[in-house]
């Protein structure tokens, strides 16, 4: 029989894993997006400047990044199924009940507290877990992949969620994500697994003769691992380094643009609708952007494509007052630029982790970077709307984060340099 007539190899599991992980992410992500729409109208409601609305949503994206490292100690001690089974329930009763609030901190208890917490437990180090513990080959690809999912959905939910709002009011969004943080717990149930020993099989791409010692397994107090982590991390100066310049990375994102973008549209006479379309093109972009980085983290110095990426969203942020209030071509190119670079910094940021960390901390060293990002993110948040409110416009929080930025490129050219230090030495 020819070579051509052996049977096909079925789809390794860790394939359906990864699929399973980036439907959880999307809809998680459909969350994150909710409060960007519902910031106009629920302070019209209630009577709120935009700064009082947006720290509600700074408290939720506190949380969801200061919940990451934590998140990932869970995921290994605890599994990684059960956890993305809570975070779902603590997402979905989140925004389901703030359809009943009426007081300020009902709003601050539901949104911030527990849908922060639940997102956060479904955040990117979700994605870098499932990387680094089923996939040996393909991993920076895998992890371009769930990083593109957690901002697409994000940005893909956005158009959906203000027309809802406009027909329905702002509680129409809340239900939406409510309801499908529902549809993603069975899927979650029937095919999430934790280990690939749990069918079977290596993680992809692993030889027989690879060592075991690979496999994350840390039993034990999740918070105790994810403090001890950092008390170690801390001092590494490339752990500083990666967590400031994902600082930024928050602060250039989710917190200004995720968060504000829609609002600084509207003050322009562009329609929430209209606005919200913009970015759910940015999303789309965003996909094939973090996947190509991705695979780039795989071959290229991570370090090289940080600058590129840090440097480029700088200059389209400053960019960004001109093109709001010039012609629509403008705003098309930021937003086609500005997709393909929304989140690209994961890929290697993760990469980077590993290299200096080792692949056993990788992940919660990770989580504690990101929880870094969602500081910024938070900051920013607030930030931009209290310069709103205090200045009427956005102009100054746009420049501001595309100087931040451009620091941001030249602060990561030296990270590197204490290469796989605590895998060597301050972790033992």
């Amino acid at each position: 029989m020819s070579a051509s007539s052996s049977p096909r190899r079925p789809l390794h599991y860790a394939w359906i894993v990864a699929g399973v992980t980036f439907f959880t992410l999307l809809a998680a992500a459909g969350g994150r997006a909710a409060p960007g729409v519902m910031i106009v109208p629920l302070g019209n409601e209630f009577q709120w400047s935009r700064a009082t609305v947006s720290a509600v949503i700074a408290v939720n994206i506190f949380l969801y990044g200061l919940i990451g490292p934590f998140a990932a100690a869970l995921y290994q001690s605890f599994g990684l199924r059960r956890t993305m089974l809570l975070a779902m329930t603590l997402v979905g009763a989140g925004y389901g009940l703030s359809t009943l609030a009426t007081h300020y901190w009902q709003f601050m208890l539901l949104w911030g507290v527990v849908v922060g917490t639940g997102s956060g437990m479904v955040a990117t180090v979700l994605g870098a877990a499932v990387a680094n513990r089923w996939f040996v080959q393909r991993r920076g690809v895998v992890m371009g992949l769930l990083t593109a999912s957690a901002a697409t959905g994000q940005l893909v939910f956005l158009p959906w969620l203000a027309a809802v709002v406009t027909v329905h009011g702002w509680r129409g969004a809340p239900l939406v994500v409510a309801a499908v943080a529902a549809i993603t717990l069975p899927v979650i149930w029937r095919f999430m697994r934790d280990e690939p020993a749990e069918v079977g099989e290596r993680p992809y791409g692993e030889s027989e003769s690879e060592s075991e010692a690979a496999r994350v397994q840390a039993p034990g107090n999740p918070a105790k691992l994810a403090l001890t982590v950092l008390a170690d991390a801390v001092r590494v100066r490339d752990f500083w380094l990666l967590a400031g310049s994902f600082f930024v990375c928050g602060a250039s994102t989710n917190g200004l643009i995720g968060t504000h973008l829609v609002s600084a549209a509207f003050d322009c006479g562009i329609p929430e609708v209209k606005s919200a379309s913009l970015l759910a093109m940015m999303g789309v972009f965003d996909l094939v952007g973090t996947t190509a980085s991705g695979w780039m983290s795989d071959r290229f110095n991570c370090r090289y494509l940080l600058f590129g990426y840090y440097g480029l969203r700088g200059l389209s942020l400053l960019f960004l007052p001109a093109a709001l209030v010039g012609p629509s071509a403008g705003l098309l190119l930021f937003a086609v630029f500005y997709g393909l670079d929304w989140i690209a910094t994961v890929p290697p940021t993760v990469r980077l982790c590993a290299d200096v960390f080792g692949r056993e901390r990788a992940g919660i060293v990770f989580g504690w970077v990101v929880a870094g990002h969602q500081l910024g993110a938070a900051f920013s948040a607030f930030m931009a709307g209290w310069l709103r409110t205090t200045s009427g416009t956005y102009t100054l929080a746009f420049m501001s984060a595309g100087a931040l930025c451009l620091v941001a490129a030249i602060g990561v050219l030296p990270i590197g340099g204490q290469r796989r230090a605590l895998a060597a030495g301050a972790l033992g």
